[in-house]
């Protein structure tokens, strides 16, 4: 399985982006999604994780992402990241990561590691 994501750049604060992950294979519609972001100096967290059908969301707490939406197109083997309003604290590279939604984590919380494909990975960089 083989993720390619797009759409990271570099943008003034304020401005929006959206964040593309297309996967390959025929499996998409039976994984959970997710995107991490990883800035400089700081290890990779989660961002957020939504169902293979689409229906639930999560989005990790205390980290003012109110502005952050995630949505997915079976049909086109997408997940999708929009990012509004961004702000400096926003600059990380930005990874997609998907698994069967089995592999379910502690609690049975489907956000929860073990993710078991990443995508390469894009940069997003926001100047103030």
């Amino acid at each position: 399985v083989q993720l390619q994501a797009s759409g990271g750049g570099s943008v003034q604060a304020g401005a929006s982006l959206t964040l593309s992950c297309t996967t390959s294979g025929r499996a998409f519609p039976t994984y959970a999604m997710a995107w991490f972001r990883q800035a400089p100096g700081r290890e990779r967290v989660l961002v957020t994780a939504i169902t293979p059908s689409g229906l639930r969301s999560y989005y990790a707490p205390n980290m003012n992402l109110g502005r952050f939406t995630i949505s997915r197109d079976n049909a086109k083997s997408t997940v999708y990241l929009k990012m509004n309003n961004l702000e400096s604290e926003d600059t990380a590279v930005y990874f997609c990561a998907a698994k069967s939604f089995e592999h379910k984590g502690e609690n049975g919380a489907y956000w929860a590691p073990p993710w078991d494909y990443w995508g390469q990975g894009t940069q997003v960089t926001v100047s103030s």
